[in-house]
């Protein structure tokens, strides 16, 4: 089957070269906020007509060739112009998503901010370098090969001042092997990150907790800094890699998380958390996104279409909490801060974690064997869903 990954080197640009991508990105930027403002202002003037309210993306590149051609733009010559066709289209799919209800309406960007451009073609990577169009060679960190056809290499300047590379791939792999090990369901926490139907749980990591002291200490010192200011910048800087710092390591967690998950178990579910919702309780937002749950729930999903784990995601009404996993009684209701409770007619004791994952496992098991579910993001048909029960032999606790 045909898959897509990605690879992420780190580039190492010389002094021409950072000016050369400075110049890409800049021209990428204008490009992004130009057409914004002029869609924003289209629409205001032609509202009213049905047929005409809208600019589109093949509108914005008929508007770019005469830009380009008037002596004051004369400048958006010195960078490449697929770098400028993607920015237009980057511009395009931000409005699609926000017609979608998938995002926010699209906001102007900023030169602090994180900087992106994209290659569609052209890019070539070698064991020490990555080749770009009009900018050559630029040392790099080739941590892993770069197996398989390059589809597109989208180049990024973070907050920090560091460049990365991250390298589409798209390659041909075998199906993978369904896979012998056992069911289990997970449910994820604030005290404990995740708790397995089996009894066993990962600690909670806590990376932006921890890292609280020295981030509001390195903010304070931003702010005493003069606005446009050199020591402002370094100030600026500092605080940035302690913030990328943390989202690294988060990062790294999930990914060791979720890839041992697949490879230990054949069927995983997992809730449908409304995590969006979640964190408009002040008094958890911080801990809720410093969890990531939804990066776990979706790295699992591609995951485990790659290695052979079948991923159910649960309903998010469906009370795993307050259902007794000895009789099938449901609590009408059960306090967060009640971590351990006694079911009223069989007199069973429940862990709340513990309970709430096997419930999660038996709901996935049963979803399986009578419904469509979703595994690596596709619905299965019911004949589909028969193979998968006798691949993961599920067993029911």
């Amino acid at each position: 089957m045909l898959v897509r990954k990605a690879y992420r080197y780190r580039l190492y640009p010389n002094t021409t070269q950072s000016e050369a991508l400075a110049r890409n990105f800049g021209c990428a930027r204008f490009l992004y906020n130009f057409f914004l403002a002029e869609r924003k202002r289209y629409y205001a003037e032609h509202k009213a007509d049905q047929e005409k309210r809208g600019l589109n993306y093949f509108d914005t590149t008929s508007q770019l060739k005469n830009l380009k051609r008037a002596p004051e733009y004369a400048w958006l010559k010195e960078a490449h112009s697929q770098v400028l066709q993607q920015s237009l289209k980057d511009l395009d799919h931000a409005y699609q998503n926000f017609f979608a209800k998938r995002a926010a309406f699209p906001r102007f960007h900023k030169k602090n901010g994180r900087q992106s451009i994209r290659y569609p073609q052209g890019v070539q990577v070698g064991e020490t370098w990555v080749n770009l169009p009009k900018i050559g060679k630029i040392r790099a960190v080739i941590h892993r090969p770069c197996e398989g056809k390059i589809k597109n290499v989208s180049v990024t300047k973070t907050k920090s001042g560091r460049y990365y590379a991250s390298v589409q791939v798209e390659l041909k792999v075998s199906e993978p092997a369904p896979s012998e090990a056992n069911a289990v369901g997970v449910d994820v926490g604030l005290k404990s990150f995740l708790v397995t139907s089996d009894g066993g749980s990962i600690p909670a990591p806590r990376y932006l907790f921890k890292a609280q002291k020295r981030l509001a200490r390195l903010q304070r010192k931003l702010s005493r800094r003069q606005p446009g200011s050199v020591g402002r910048e370094k100030a600026r800087k500092r605080a940035a890699r302690q913030h990328e710092r943390v989202a690294n390591q988060r990062k790294d967690f999930l990914d060791q998380t979720s890839r041992w998950l697949v490879n230990h178990y054949g069927l995983i579910g997992i809730e449908d958390l409304h995590v969006k919702g979640m964190v408009r309780n002040r008094k958890l937002a911080r801990a809720i996104s410093d969890a990531g749950w939804g990066e776990l729930r979706r790295q699992l999903v591609y995951k485990g279409t790659w290695y052979g784990s079948r991923v159910i995601v649960i309903d998010r009404f469906f009370p795993s909490t307050r259902t007794c996993s000895s009789c099938g009684r449901v609590l009408p209701e059960l306090a967060l801060a009640a971590r351990e409770w006694g079911c009223p007619v069989c007199g069973a004791h429940h862990d709340r974690d513990l309970n709430a994952a096997v419930n999660i496992k038996r709901e996935a098991c049963s979803r399986v064997g009578t419904t469509r579910i979703n595994a690596g993001g596709e619905a299965l048909s019911p004949l589909e869903t028969a193979a998968v029960l006798a691949e993961a032999r599920c067993r029911l606790v």
